[in-house]
């Protein structure tokens, strides 16, 4: 006699979900400001009207928070668990996608939260 399988519920596996960024390990989730998905790193480069050149106006390495000052003048605040704010310290050119959420400092891609 075979016993059925057992069967998690979707709420069980939910709680116990959790992206590798929470325990210091590489990000195992594409969500804003996790990991950069590859779609979305070719959509912003195909569409090159999106990017906005901006000055990092703070970083919080800690946090994980930048806030960034276009050359228009738009302030927006942005969270990476990329390690963006690590690498961007205030004063740092760079580069924002608004339309699909992409940081470029130098050639670095980052995933952002706004």
């Amino acid at each position: 006699m075979n016993t059925p399988p057992t069967r998690f519920s979707p709420l069980e596996v939910r709680e116990r979900a959790a992206c590798m960024c929470d325990h210091g390990d590489v990000c195992s989730s594409y969500a804003p400001g996790h990991a950069l998905h590859l779609i979305q790193a070719r959509m912003a480069s195909a569409t090159p009207l999106g990017w906005a050149d901006a000055i990092v106006e703070a970083a919080d390495a800690a946090s994980g928070v930048l806030r960034l000052r276009t050359l228009d003048g738009d302030a927006h605040s942005v969270w990476s668990a990329g390690g963006a704010a690590l690498e961007a310290p205030a004063g740092t050119p760079v580069a924002l996608h608004a339309d699909y959420d992409v940081l470029a400092v130098g050639r670095v891609l980052y995933n952002v939260a706004r």
